[in-house]
């Protein structure tokens, strides 16, 4: 089994989609109107309209609801990716910081209150665990 893809319900995917493209610096592709999806060698973000939920069951998602998940995106230099977000004026929840775990990371929020993080394995032993993983690029 591989984890391939984690999607997001908003009542605006093209509004989700340009702050994703923004942040990931991807294009989402949009097979249809009420879905968008960014592409990355190693799993695809997808985005879905609300519109979309009663396919997989009625009310089993609901949008700009979530309070326990973080979406986190591997980026090659933390502190230049905070620079560029913020100096395109999005509003950060942290600023970079070095987390028990190795990681260097800030967080800011998507339009519908997502938590999002941009990180890189900091510490010898973070860049090894990572390396480890069969997705993982050479950092």
């Amino acid at each position: 089994m591989q984890f391939v893809s984690t999607r997001v319900i908003t009542q605006n995917v093209d509004r989700m989609a340009a702050f994703y493209e923004l942040v990931t610096g991807v294009t989402a592709s949009r097979p249809a109107p009420v879905f968008a999806e960014l592409i990355t060698p190693t799993a695809t973000f997808a985005i879905g309209d609300v519109s979309t939920v009663p396919a997989f069951a009625p009310g089993a998602a609901e949008a700009a609801a979530n309070r326990s998940a973080i979406f986190e995106f591997l980026v090659d230099d933390v502190d230049a990716e905070f620079d560029r977000l913020t100096d395109l004026g999005l509003e950060t929840v942290t600023a970079p910081a070095l987390m028990p775990w190795g990681n260097r990371v800030f967080f800011l929020r998507d339009p519908d209150g997502n938590l999002i993080g941009l990180f890189k394995p900091e510490t010898a032993d973070a860049v090894e665990r990572f390396r480890e993983r069969p997705h993982a690029r050479a950092v």
